[in-house]
């Protein structure tokens, strides 16, 4: 049962973190898919470890996808905005 339950508040956390990013984005006037990858690929993460979990599938290929797609995150961080405070 908290399986169920801690999933169903992951993917309401994700849906409203998705909303907020993208409000923020708008309020900003970021344009352009390269300075959002590094979130996209940060909330791909999220989503896959969830799969995961969901269908039993934590080894080595999950690993492997999380590592990756954690590179690319990294990777795409010099295309994103610096804000001003």
């Amino acid at each position: 049962m908290v399986p169920i339950i801690l999933s169903f508040v992951l993917l309401i956390t994700l849906i409203f973190s998705i909303s907020i990013m993208i409000r923020k984005r708008k309020n900003a006037g970021i344009t352009g898919i390269k300075s959002a990858l590094t979130p996209i690929f940060l909330y791909l993460i999220a989503i896959t470890n969830l799969f995961a979990y969901w269908f039993d599938f934590m080894g080595l290929l999950n690993w492997s996808i999380t590592v990756i797609l954690l590179i690319f995150g990294a990777y795409f961080t010099k295309f994103m905005p610096i804000t001003k405070m």
